[in-house]
């Protein structure tokens, strides 16, 4: 009795809490007044889509972003009959599913800030579809291993051998849908210019509807094949394999951004200050002093956006890091003696980038530091601002003095060892230096001060 008065009453006051907490949203000034409403939804749909495809890593995101409304449209699709047929289950089971799935959801949308230092990371993504292949897979043969036949309630459905394992697949799958959708629109939201964001999101929800009308007709057309519900959540895992590797081949950023991530934070605890000094838009030359073969990747992993570095041809050689320093279009350097050729070629791809309005980093001293000590930064910083002049943006590491990767003298594994595991290190950002201000001497004493005694 009074259910539907119930659930009438409950929409009713969500939405009215909803309401009131949208009051405390600050008020921000339109990017794009001059616009006007088009009635004709065919060209507007069209013009949507057409914004959203000028800023390519933002479209791809925007795809990428569809395909886990595709994923989450076919598998959420399934539950009812996937309660009913497989399960056995009533209602109350099928409710139990989606109430499981909201939750790894909600669990993992959260558990992103945590994850990214309170940051845009997204080498969050590749962790996501990594997961979201994995645990649609065990789904998979979690489901051929529960055996039920007699009809049950979601109380009798827990009690069933086999029936938490399902579960635990479906809120892993939530948790990792939310580690992977929440960075690609938060990527979506600071890579967009400000004019076109609202056009863009607008363009995006439309390939979401698109992708889950697609979704529909592909889950229709495998139950016609023969297909039981169990090998479509496995035929989903395997497609959902396919189109990442594919997305972080052609946007390498991420899968780049997500070794950093890995890689850094299990061999050190990393503290970065005034991270916020890097600009989110537009070009600038970083600065920092040069201790081991991993500054690129640690200053990679705690970069906002992404980084060109230029570094010494030797060091992008490097196997596995090689790999890393290509996907991050690090910039080869060798000098004039050694290769002319290649020295020139740098500072002309270097050129470019800040043309293009990349964030570019050098290491000044020109090698890595044999005693701790910071070296004497070279002139190479000039001569790139003489031909860019733009901001230039001092950095200092401390505290990976003695590490594995550096020239420190001793049995690199006894260093290791000596340290201790998760080490400590600082990646300390200085104010933005203008670039007729600039000289080598100037910027090796500010990055002197900021890294302090400690090396």
């Amino acid at each position: 009795p009074w259910g539907i008065e119930l659930v009438a009453f409950g929409t009713i006051a969500i939405a009215f809490i909803g309401w009131l907490a949208s009051l405390r949203i600050p008020l921000s000034p339109a990017p794009s007044p001059e616009l006007e409403i088009n009635w004709n939804s065919a060209t507007e749909t069209v013009r949507n889509i057409r914004f959203s495809s000028q800023n390519r890593p933002v479209f791809l995101s925007l795809l990428a972003n569809s395909w886990f409304w595709f994923y989450g449209a076919i598998v959420l699709a399934q539950f009812p009959l996937y309660a009913k047929d497989y399960l056995r289950g009533d209602h109350s089971v099928f409710v139990l599913l989606l109430t499981v799935f909201s939750f790894g959801i909600g669990a993992g949308s959260l558990l992103c800030e945590k994850l990214s230092g309170h940051k845009v990371e997204i080498g969050l993504v590749p962790f996501g579809a990594i997961g979201l292949s994995l645990f649609g897979l065990d789904l998979y043969f979690s489901s051929l291993a529960y055996v039920n036949q007699v009809e049950v309630d979601a109380w009798k459905f827990m009690a069933q051998t086999g029936s938490w394992k399902i579960m635990f697949d479906i809120v892993m799958i939530g948790v990792f849908g939310g580690l992977y959708i929440v960075p690609l629109f938060a990527l979506i939201q600071t890579r967009c210019d400000p004019k076109h964001l609202s056009r863009t999101i607008a363009g995006m929800n439309i390939m979401n509807a698109l992708f889950m009308v697609v979704a529909s007709l592909a889950a229709m057309l495998m139950l016609k094949q023969g297909f039981t519900i169990p090998q479509i959540f496995m035929a989903t895992a395997i497609l959902n394999g396919i189109v990442a590797i594919y997305i972080f081949s052609v946007v390498p950023e991420f899968l780049m951004r997500f070794v950093a991530w890995l890689l850094i934070p299990t061999v050190h605890r990393v503290r970065g200050i005034d991270i916020d000094r890097i600009p989110e838009q537009g070009s600038a030359v970083l600065v920092c002093n040069h201790v081991s073969y991993m500054d690129a990747i640690v200053i990679m992993a705690y970069s906002p956006r992404p980084i060109r570095f230029v570094m010494d041809h030797s060091i992008f050689k490097i196997p596995f890091l090689s790999w890393v320093f290509r996907t991050a279009k690090a910039i080869p350097i060798a000098p004039a003696k050694e290769d002319p050729w290649l020295m020139e070629k740098a500072f002309v791809d270097i050129a470019q980038a800040l043309h293009e309005g990349d964030l570019v980093c050098i290491f000044p001293e020109g090698k890595l530091t044999r005693d701790g000590e910071i070296n004497e930064f070279k002139g190479g910083v000039m001569k790139i601002i003489e031909r860019t002049p733009v901001s230039v943006i001092p950095m200092a590491l401390r505290g990976l003095w003695g590490s594995f990767l550096t020239r420190d003298k001793g049995n690199p594994f006894q260093r290791s060892f000596r340290r201790g595991p998760f080490s400590k290190l600082e990646l300390i950002v200085g104010e933005p230096q203008a670039p007729e201000q600039v000289s080598p001497q100037q910027l090796q004493e500010i990055v002197k001060n900021l890294r302090g005694e400690w090396k």
